[in-house]
């Protein structure tokens, strides 16, 4: 009975040193949070290894396990399969797949411009216009993703229909360079790394050629933010925190996008200043922008979708600090 007595009182003195802090804070239990980013190039994949790299997760309690998909749409379909806690998607996937029953929300704002994004043709392509593309092949990463966003607005705007392929992020630019696709669209830094290098050539410069509208954000299920708002926030606070620390710290940032994305310092300088400095610090939308985005995927053909009122929900994020 007494080393019974003696052996309770061992244990319950050791979850109390825990709970005290008496053990460094790496070999107390975190909660394991799973980010989902479209694809490796793509600046959610570098604000998430930012902040694990700099343990703004681990400041937060938390433990990352970062994943790479193939697009905006496979990422989408992880967070809808509770496979991935936050993860980057565009707004019109989130406003039509409420209306199905899947509810999710974007909870972190990325921005309204869609800086770097184009369509683009091999230099030595003959087309020289959107209106050439009727009936071709123009490359996507997957279906529903920011790509098919833009694709689809593009080809209602020349008033002509693409033939949409989803080759993943990495089948972009090889595809397009093979003649598999007439055309593609890809994002930056790809976009400014294959235009430098002049082996393709610009027909549209989302940037410009779109009003502004939010380009999508951090989504999280409904079910999350009821039953686990502070976990989801405590994440948003280490990826927003990771885009503090790189705009206080260029050299690193820039050096983190060239080694990341392997590219040259040169185009990983022109990524940092063209996307990472546009990126919204603080992950606030208006409603404006998210139905000017909305009414841009109506005008591209896209229906059904939920309103605007609906698809997103502002959350006090206070970036982490390393």
């Amino acid at each position: 009975m007494a080393t019974t007595l003696v052996a309770r009182l061992v244990v319950t003195a050791v979850i109390a040193l825990g709970a005290l802090g008496g053990w460094p804070a790496d070999a107390r239990a975190q909660e394991t949070i799973r980010i989902g980013c479209p694809t490796k190039t793509y600046f959610p994949t570098i604000l998430a290894t930012v902040a694990k790299e700099k343990g703004l997760f681990e400041k937060e309690g938390l433990r990352p396990e970062i994943t790479i998909y193939r697009g905006g749409g496979e990422t989408f379909e992880a967070i809808a399969a509770n496979s991935a806690d936050l993860g980057t998607v565009a707004v019109p996937l989130v406003a039509t797949s409420r209306k199905r029953g899947v509810l999710t929300k974007i909870v972190g704002g990325n921005g309204d411009e869609w800086s770097g994004w184009i369509l683009g043709v091999k230099t030595a392509s003959p087309i020289k216009s959107a209106k050439e593309l009727d009936g071709k092949k123009v490359g996507i990463t997957s279906a529903g993703s920011g790509t098919d966003t833009l694709a689809l607005w593009a080809q209602s705007e020349a008033h002509v229909t693409f033939q949409r392929v989803g080759v993943g992020g990495g089948g972009l630019v090889p595809n397009l360079l093979n003649d598999n696709l007439a055309a593609a669209v890809i994002y930056s830094p790809l976009s400014y790394q294959v235009v430098s290098e002049g082996k393709v050539r610009v027909l549209i410069d989302f940037a410009t050629a779109m009003p502004p509208n939010l380009i999508g954000g951090w989504t999280a299920t409904e079910k999350n933010l009821t039953e686990r708002r502070p976990f989801i926030l405590k994440g948003l606070n280490a990826l927003y925190g990771a885009l503090e620390y790189m705009r206080n710290n260029p050299e690193y940032a820039i050096k983190t996008i060239a080694s990341n994305n392997e590219l040259p310092m040169e185009i990983a300088k022109m990524e940092y200043e063209k996307t990472f400095l546009r990126l919204s610090r603080d992950g606030k939308m208006t409603l404006a922008s998210v139905q000017k985005a909305m009414d841009l995927a109506a005008a591209s053909g896209v229906k059904d979708m939920a309103p605007a009122a609906e698809v997103f929900m502002n959350v006090p994020i206070t970036p982490t600090k390393p």
